[in-house]
């Protein structure tokens, strides 16, 4: 059977159990299976129990269910309440006004979550209620957490960062230096088309709050500074070489744990809530990454990423022919599955043929994630837009339409990114 026969077949596997719907990894798994008891001759079972034992046990991973619990103990705070009355009186005098606490506070919390479904449902919470009272047109508000929401993807600590980093064998550290600038440089856009709206039509700005002295501004930014110095200690702490991801993944929990009893919402229940929401998201991760490491190994037996490689190298695309067609190719699965799946059912293909490209798997990672993020607000599989549904009341596509001018200011940030790479590369280059 032809290679080309043998991907159809295998790729129809998967889709006949994905739409039966068996779960991802062990999906996953089932096609792995198939394709070495079918199409190699090297035995499954001791290969499928050897490589899930790895993925489960790697140390890297670790970083993981750590950052996780993170972001669901600060769930449970009044993280979001303190924001808005941290950033607001800083605001109301930008054009476009308190819409920028979505941006500002999506930027903040994507700090300390790592997800972005949690980024726009915990800004949500708070910020929704809020600029309704005050009149802010509803697609603007709906649009102004869409879109900034999925930085919890890119802005570490990463959940899905992590994830590209175990499975393309990238620094975790120097991925999480990586994704911050593009990730405030995409805050910027957010919030320089925001402002380009209020000046097209100021009639649809709500007035400004009562104006504050700045001393007055000093003191409410008080409530901004336990979350910022969080932040601040865990990302030094890779920064400086201090820590490492996972060590510092532990000062996150240690400090999200301080945070939470000062603010007394560590309560036994909190405790236990957040401890079992981290070991069920993470559970879910685990299986899927477990899924396409054997996968992975499947297709290194069966030899399709190499021949796939070969393919993609006889057709001389030059690089940035290449990134174009994968950066294409990830917006369009990513309609359909999340991030983290996307990921992982395409690193063992895609990463040979970038690394044959000559393209820096560092720099490819920050990319990846950025395409990876305009998938959280396109339908019908966008995970904000789901979020924003059950907060809003609002139809699906009224949802994705509303968020779509962020989705083109993504594509600018990628097209920026390749023509200057060091927005990705140069924070790394100083570890």
């Amino acid at each position: 059977m032809s290679e080309i026969a043998v991907s159809v077949f295998l790729v129809l596997v998967l889709l006949l159990l994905l739409g039966g719907g068996v779960w991802i990894g062990l999906a996953l798994a089932g096609v792995a299976w198939v394709g070495m008891e079918l199409f190699s001759s090297r035995p499954a079972g001791d290969a499928m129990a050897m490589t899930i034992w790895g993925s489960a046990s790697s140390w890297t991973l670790t970083a993981l269910p750590l950052f996780v619990w993170m972001g669901e103990i600060l769930f449970r705070t009044n993280l979001s309440e303190n924001m808005f009355r941290g950033l607001a009186p800083w605001v109301n005098a930008l054009p476009g006004r308190l819409l920028h606490t979505n941006v500002i506070g999506c930027t903040i919390f994507a700090s300390v979550s790592g997800s972005s479904a949690a980024t726009c449902a915990t800004v949500g919470k708070m910020n929704i209620p809020e600029l309704r009272r005050r009149g802010y047109p509803e697609a603007q508000i709906i649009g102004s957490l869409g879109g900034p929401a999925t930085l919890g993807l890119l802005i570490p600590p990463s959940i899905i960062l992590i994830v590209y980093g175990v499975a393309a064998e990238v620094s975790i550290a120097k991925l999480f230096m990586a994704g911050v600038l593009p990730g405030l440089m995409l805050a910027a856009l957010f919030s320089g088309w925001i402002m380009l709206w209020a000046l097209l039509k100021p009639q649809q700005v709500p007035r400004a709050d009562s104006s504050m002295s700045f001393t007055q501004k000093l003191w409410e930014t008080r409530h901004l500074l336990p979350v910022v110095l969080l932040i601040l200690s865990v990302i030094a702490s890779i920064y400086s070489g201090i820590a490492t991801a996972t060590e510092a993944a532990s000062i996150g929990v240690v400090g999200a744990l301080v945070l939470s009893a000062s603010q007394r919402a560590l309560t036994w229940q909190s405790f236990k809530d957040s401890l079992l929401g981290a070991t069920r998201l993470y559970c879910m991760i685990a299986l899927i990454l477990s899924g396409a490491a054997f996968m992975t190994l499947s297709m290194g037996y069966i030899g399709l990423p190499r021949q796939l490689a070969e393919f993609v190298g006889s057709l001389n695309l030059s690089p940035a022919m290449l990134v174009i067609a994968l950066g294409l190719f990830y917006i369009g699965i990513g309609c359909f599955l999340d991030g983290i799946s996307t990921i992982v059912l395409t690193m063992g293909v895609v990463l040979p043929i970038i690394q044959a490209a000559g393209i820096d798997p560092l720099w490819f990672g920050v990319f990846l994630v950025i395409t990876v993020e305009t998938a959280q607000i396109t339908p019908p599989v966008g995970f904000n837009l789901f979020v924003l549904q059950s907060m809003t009341n609002k139809q699906i596509l009224y949802i994705a339409k509303v968020c779509a001018p962020y989705f083109l200011l993504m594509l600018l940030a990628l097209v920026i990114l390749w023509f200057v790479p060091g927005v990705a590369t140069w924070l790394p280059s100083r570890m």
